[in-house]
């Protein structure tokens, strides 16, 4: 916390684009939300719900997120793709960036726990490079490959912070404390149709997107919940998307606050 309020005092300069203050989320599958924008376009959606809450947040300005993540990406993928010089490195007035990644890195990375580290110390050093007057946000995981798993990726993402002089946010508490309150509640139904029984294949049709039937929550648990493995995807749907917007906005909130005060009391006419 000392360093977050070391940097806030070093830097109280917003960028702002448009009046908003501009926050930017970089993540994989479980920042961008690709199968619930799919069952329900119309949202809200991750970006459009911490922009309500941040709305709702007494003292803090106006903000616009931006959802720049998308599925399966590692950090080395996001600059090598060319997805990052499309979608990240041009946005006008960022200032606060919010990065979560980890989870396929560990399982597509050569050598994760040193490829994953450089990655992360470029990915940092380009966006100081492209957004000077962001505040650099790394996030730890959300629970999503095991304990274990979450743990070494976490703790390599806290090396980095330190090494940077970044603080880290950690949403892993918040959302294993809402699993705890029930394990399947924060993720969708991903399942193969072919592993479904052929005589519901025709009603499932409407459902099925790329071979997979697609369920948001439980409303088909009773019907297939004893299929081996019916409930192994963990992606977040939208109660999880919720809490990952929820306990974001709480964490951001204070910080846009100061931020805010610092600039206004900046721009306020010395007193004769």
């Amino acid at each position: 916390m000392l360093v977050l309020l070391a940097s806030l005092f070093i830097s109280s300069a917003i960028a702002e684009h448009e009046g908003n203050v501009q926050i930017l989320l970089l993540g994989d599958s479980t920042t961008e939300g690709s199968v619930p924008r799919r069952l329900k376009p119309e949202g809200p959606h991750l970006e459009e719900v911490m922009e309500r809450l941040l709305d709702a947040e007494d003292g803090v300005p106006p903000c616009h997120v931006i959802n720049s993540s998308q599925s399966g990406e590692t950090i080395h993928r996001l600059f090598a793709s060319g997805r990052y010089d499309k979608n990240g490195a041009d946005h006008e007035g960022v200032d606060y960036i919010l990065i979560r990644y980890g989870i396929n890195d560990k399982v597509r990375r050569v050598n994760f726990p040193v490829t994953f580290v450089e990655d992360f110390h470029g990915m940092i050093k380009r966006l100081r490079e492209d957004h000077p007057e962001a505040l650099i946000i790394p996030m730890t995981v959300i629970p999503f490959s095991g304990e274990e798993a979450s743990k070494e990726i976490n703790d390599l993402i806290r090396q980095v912070a330190r090494d940077e002089k970044l603080e880290v946010f950690d949403i892993y508490p918040r959302y294993a404390a809402e699993l705890e309150k029930g394990y399947n509640m924060l993720n969708y139904r991903r399942y193969s149709l072919e592993k479904i029984p052929e005589k519901y294949h025709e009603w499932l049709k409407p459902r099925v997107t790329g071979g997979s039937v697609e369920v948001m929550g439980n409303e088909l648990d009773a019907i297939f919940g004893h299929l081996p493995g019916w409930t192994s995807d963990r992606h977040p749907n939208l109660a999880g998307y919720n809490v990952i917007a929820d306990e974001t906005v709480k964490y951001l909130a204070p910080i846009l606050r100061k931020r805010s005060a610092l600039k206004s009391k900046a721009a306020a006419p010395a007193s004769r």
